[in-house]
Order: C-alpha cells, then sequence, then structure tokens
C-alpha cells in the first residue's frame, strides 16, 4: 500500500507519519511512499480555487492510482479524495472515472485496518484513561465512527470514556478558524470542557487539523491533557 502523508503532517506533525509507518509495518503491511506526492488538493477546494484545486488532484491522481491501496491517516484528506473528487470532475467524464476508481481504493488509516487488514488488536502498550473526538469530515462525510473505537479498546492498558458530544466540531475547519477565529475559539471552548469533563488523560484524534486546535489550546491554558493522533496511540508512542 501507498501512504499519502497529507501536508499537516508533512510540515507540522512527522512523528504521527513515522507512527502510521511504524504501525503498519508492525501489521506485516508493506508501506510505500511515493516521493512525487503533493498536496491532494482540498485546501485550494476549500478556499474556493476550483482550477487549482483540479490541477493538484489531478497530480496527485497521477501519483496515487497505480497504487493497490491509498492510505491516509486523516479523515479529512481521505474524504477529500473519496467524496469531493467526483464534485471536482462532475463535468469532466475522463478524470471522474480516474476519481472514482481512485476513491474506491483510497482508505483512512483506522478504515484500513479494521475492514480491510481485520484486525482491531494491533499489540500497543499504550496505557491511560483516553477520550475520543469525532473529527467532522471523518464522520461526517466518510461515517466513520466504530472504526476508531474498536481500536482503542483493543488496546488492553487503554480504557475508553466517551466525552460529551464526542461527535461535535472542535472548532478548526480549515479555513474557517481563520475567517471566524471568535467563533471558532467559541466552538473550541465547549469542545475542552467537554474533555475536562470526559475525565480523560488523552484526547485522540484521527486528524491533524482538530489535533492542531485542540492541542495549542490544550497546552496553552495548561489543562494537562495530551492531545495525540490514533496512529500515535496505536504505535505505542
Amino acid at each position: 500500500m501507498a501512504l499519502c502523508a497529507t501536508c499537516l503532517v508533512d510540515q507540522f506533525f512527522p512523528e504521527v507519519g513515522v507512527a502510521t509507518v511504524t504501525l503498519l509495518r508492525r501489521l506485516n503491511v508493506d508501506v510505500t511512499f511515493p516521493e512525487e506526492q503533493t498536496c491532494c488538493g482540498q485546501i485550494a477546494f476549500n478556499g474556493g480555487y476550483r482550477t487549482e484545486a483540479a490541477d493538484v488532484a489531478r497530480h496527485f491522481m497521477d501519483v496515487f492510482e497505480s497504487e493497490r491501496h491509498v492510505v491516509l491517516p486523516s479523515g479529512s484528506c481521505a474524504a477529500m479524495i473519496k467524496v469531493y473528487y467526483q464534485e471536482l470532475f462532475r463535468d469532466d467524464p475522463e478524470d471522474l472515472e480516474r476519481a472514482q476508481a481512485l476513491g474506491e481504493k483510497t482508505r483512512e488509516l483506522t478504515d484500513f485496518i479494521v475492514n480491510v487488514l481485520e484486525v482491531t488488536d494491533v499489540g500497543s502498550p499504550a496505557r491511560g484513561l483516553v477520550t475520543y473526538h469525532d473529527a467532522c469530515h471523518l464522520l461526517r462525510e466518510l461515517g466513520i465512527s466504530a472504526e476508531p473505537r474498536k481500536l482503542i479498546e483493543g488496546v488492553p492498558g487503554v480504557e475508553l470514556q466517551e466525552m460529551p458530544n464526542s461527535e461535535v466540531c472542535c472548532g478548526f475547519g480549515g479555513l474557517f478558524a481563520v475567517k471566524y477565529p471568535h467563533i471558532s475559539i467559541a466552538i473550541l471552548d465547549e469542545k475542552l470542557e467537554a474533555i475536562r469533563a470526559s475525565g480523560a488523560d488523552t484526547v485522540v484524534a484521527n486528524d491533524c487539523g482538530c489535533l492542531m486546535h485542540m492541542r495549542g489550546a490544550i497546552e496553552r491554558r495548561g489543562l494537562g491533557v495530551r492531545a495525540v493522533h490514533i496512529a500515535e496511540l496505536l504505535a505505542g508512542e
């Protein structure tokens, strides 16, 4: 399988990429990393730059369409490829067909582990009380909710404690947090209160955008909670 690291992993969270490879190799997966990969086009697409997004998406398809599986440690980037490429290329039959074919073999990390590898116990040595945040694209566009929870519950030393309203947005939303910071922070405040109410010492998510948003506030406010990507938890890092 081919790993798409995503822009946020590449630029800000390289440890998530390392953890993803460590985890998959532990599961006897042959991981490749096409060095020609770039952004999937989501940033331009969300900003309304459809022509530019299509150019980036075509390059992405050029790089990955020959792979058997494409795996991403990100629900939002996976949703871009699986869902929004079809919107992006709806008036271009040739590229639409390519996008649909690529979408069928693109998987978010926990989806790939649970539904393709059929594994729920990854042999993680992690311990502690953990709560889980449902990232918006992962839940709403891809319908993935049970898979990450199965993997967390499959770690013998970890107890999963659901937070109130785990499915509610953290307030990041990519460009939304930049354009509407006051609304974003108000939403974030509610998410942090939900994390606190869970009593967990670690909050886990599948998207680095959510983690960046939550972790920054947690650290600035001294809340004493770790915010980690699920790949890090499952890799035991």
